[in-house]
């Protein structure tokens, strides 16, 4: 396959990636819009959001694993033709049910895509310079592509209606699958006998993943420590350590327990839950800032995140490949980082009466910086150890952690803002000053999950990576 081909096909990669992204975060701002036309309560407009996080968060894993037993290129083709063809029914829905049914589907469709499309790129790039630059372009996509939605979200749904952030996925995804049949290599048929999937081990895992992410998500709304949210979490652990024990015991593990000691991926994972964790509330969060407490509109709270973007894209698209040939992965893990940390604790000092140039712009720069710095190596450091046939699986745990993280993170940290903001309010304070010292509160404690992120990637990462095999490393 020549360079240039491998290149075109990494950016229609990226494209339906980066419809992926753009849909987790370009809905939240039709809301309103969806909730007015369709007539949805409070409570079932959550099912708008949640119906999508519910299939995409359980799907990733399995995803992966299916792409290395079927295919890369047959299952990113099989997503994407689901997530196209979902997108048209979600724009098209004249209910509340078939619109949250085609956002369910849009959930699979987006988990497969999603799983295999950074395993289809590590098999496309194999020098380690070209594999980093190829990295920083997908870096990119995920790590700005939440706030592009945002922004995208509000001048599509002001300017046409909410029905064109689904509409749109339309001639893209079109686009993406012509080009993607043209571009991606064939899949290798594997040597030996063939795999079969691990039926029991498919079912456990995705309903716990199903299990935990329905819980955190409405974890804020029913109490944390309701009967049903501790039911569904006790219930997804004991899922998760009855899929771990067949794992144990199968001669084709869906996961081999074996990939577990990989340092660098298993650290990395857990890096991305604290990482996500801490981001995710500061997007959404520092989003409401702006919003609620400084009076921005919806397309000025998309304009504040340029910036930041500018300066991913930056380093992502050239700055981050070029340091990790020169300096490795872990320092630039590590430094992104705590420069991520120290934009946080910017955003923890800011008042209520905020100026953009002094409180705003400079914490969106650092994390901005932090992300771009760490994100592609940290993804390298992940992929780095795996063997190619557990490729679509490790990209999956990836993906995997930064989702539930950022679940986890988000519902978290806003139940803290919340608390703090009710119990200043029942003590007499005015509901901007309670709402303002909530937000404060949330990025201070979002800045503590990546200290420890940074901390761990100083630590614990290898500083360079190379493929051993997980079978080579038994767990059972």
């Amino acid at each position: 396959m020549s360079p240039r081909s491998r290149w075109l096909a990494l950016y229609v990669l990226c494209l339906g990636v980066l419809m992926i992204v753009l849909d987790t975060t370009i809905v939240t701002v039709a809301l309103p819009s969806i909730k007015a036309d369709l007539g949805f309560s409070e409570t079932d407009l959550v099912w708008v959001v949640n119906a999508y996080m519910l299939t995409f968060g359980g799907l990733l894993l399995l995803g992966g694993r299916l792409g290395d037993l079927y295919g890369q290129r047959r299952l990113f083709l099989l997503g994407l033709t689901l997530f196209t063809l979902a997108s048209l029914a979600c724009g098209l829905a004249a209910s509340q049910t078939l619109l949250v049914a085609a956002r369910a589907t849009q959930g699979i469709g987006g988990a497969v895509i999603t799983a295999v499309a950074l395993s289809l790129i590590t098999k496309l790039f194999t020098e380690p310079d070209e594999r980093a630059k190829a990295m920083g372009v997908y870096g990119f996509v995920c790590a700005a592509g939440g706030s592009i939605g945002a922004l995208l979200g509000g001048v599509l749904t002001e300017t046409l209606s909410w029905r064109s952030i689904f509409l749109v996925n339309l001639p893209i995804g079109i686009a993406v699958y012509l080009l993607s049949r043209r571009l991606l290599p064939a899949d290798e048929r594997a040597d030996g006998a063939p795999q079969r999937l691990d039926m029991g081990g498919a079912v456990t895992v995705t309903g716990a993943l199903m299990l935990a992410v329905y819980a955190v998500v409405n974890g804020n709304q029913l109490g944390w420590l309701s009967v049903q949210t501790l039911g569904l979490l006790g219930l997804a652990a004991l899922l998760l350590a009855l899929f771990l024990w067949i794992e144990s015991r199968v001669a084709q593990p869906l996961m081999p327990l074996g990939l577990f000691r990989l340092r660098n991926l298993a650290t990395a994972n857990v890096i991305g839950v604290l990482w996500s964790a801490g981001m995710f509330a500061w997007f959404f969060l520092s989003a409401l800032y702006l919003q609620l407490v400084l009076g921005y509109s919806p397309l000025e709270v998309g304009l504040a995140f340029v910036p930041a973007d500018l300066i991913m894209a930056a380093f992502s698209l050239g700055l981050s490949a070029w340091i990790v040939m020169r300096y490795g992965q872990r320092h630039p893990v590590w430094l992104g980082l705590a420069l991520g940390t120290l934009g946080l604790l910017l955003f923890a000092r800011a008042p209520q009466a905020g100026n953009f140039w002094i409180d705003v712009l400079p914490g969106m720069l650092l994390l901005g910086l932090g992300a771009g710095l760490a994100f592609n190596p940290l993804l390298l450091a992940a992929m780095g150890d795996v063997e190619e046939s557990d490729s679509g699986l490790a990209s999956g745990i990836v993906n995997t952690s930064f989702m539930l993280g950022g679940a986890l993170g988000l519902a978290v940290l806003a139940s803290v803002a919340d608390a703090r903001t009710a119990g200043l309010r029942a003590d007499g304070v005015e509901a901007v000053s309670a709402l303002h010292q909530g937000y404060l509160l949330a990025f201070l404690i979002g800045a503590g999950f990546t200290a420890l992120a940074a901390l761990l990637g100083g630590l614990l990462l290898r500083p360079r990576s190379g493929p051993a095999s997980a079978a080579s490393a038994p767990l059972h």
